[in-house]
This record gives structure tokens, sequence and C-alpha cells, in this order.
């Protein structure tokens, strides 16, 4: 129970890192905002592979 807990923590947390990486790439007219959209779209897949491998057990 305590890995599925575990898992959906890391979903939430990938999907929230998604929204982020969107925002900042749909206004990205600077080089910051596209270095913080790939960052979090970066910090947002490796969260989504954690959580697989955590509901996947």
């Amino acid at each position: 129970m305590q890995r599925r807990a575990l898992g959906l923590l890391f979903l939430g947390i990938a999907a929230a890192l998604a929204a982020v990486a969107v925002a900042a790439l749909a206004g990205a007219h600077s080089a910051g905002r596209w270095l913080v959209g790939a960052a979090a779209a970066a910090l947002a897949l490796w969260m989504a592979t954690l959580a697989a491998s955590a509901l996947r057990k």
C-alpha cells in the first residue's frame, strides 16, 4: 500500500511539473523561460518514470 501511495505522489508531482513546463514554454519569449520549461519537462519525465516503477510493483 505504501508503494502505491508513493507512486501516486510521484504521479501528482510529475503532472504539476508538466503543467509548469507547458506554461513556461507557451510564453517562452526569453532564454530564461526556455530553460525553465526544459528543466521542468525533464523533471516531469523523471518523476513519471519513478511513478510508473512504483505503481508497477
